[in-house]
């Protein structure tokens, strides 16, 4: 995997968690469920659950994401995360996706 510059670590771990978001959402519409608007994985991840009680486990893992939908992103903010937790971020979105992805039919995969 390349090493993200340190700067651009923030960014990163917000983009997994909006991934991971997106995914789970897809999922969502695909099932005609509606959604407010909320980047709160834990919220957006139960109603996934009600539809398929096997992703249970992937949205548990997925849920701490959900800070990186803000705290990187406004100066002042805490210290950039580590290419360590860049690395988790992105294997986390990445589980998330995939397990979504198996659970919608073939004509939607990219």
């Amino acid at each position: 995997m390349l090493k993200p510059r340190k700067e651009l670590s923030g960014g990163a771990v917000f983009h997994c968690q909006q991934a991971a978001e997106k995914a789970l959402k897809a999922f969502l519409v695909w099932h005609d469920v509606p959604f407010r608007k909320t980047h709160d994985l834990k919220e957006i991840g139960e109603a996934c659950v009600e539809l398929d009680t096997n992703l249970m486990g992937f949205v548990g893992r997925a849920v701490p994401l959900t800070e990186y939908a803000w705290k990187f992103r406004y100066p002042g903010e805490p210290e950039a995360p580590s290419l360590e937790e860049v690395e988790a971020a992105f294997a986390l979105a990445t589980e998330v996706y995939e397990a979504i992805l198996k659970r919608l039919p073939k004509e939607v995969e990219p």
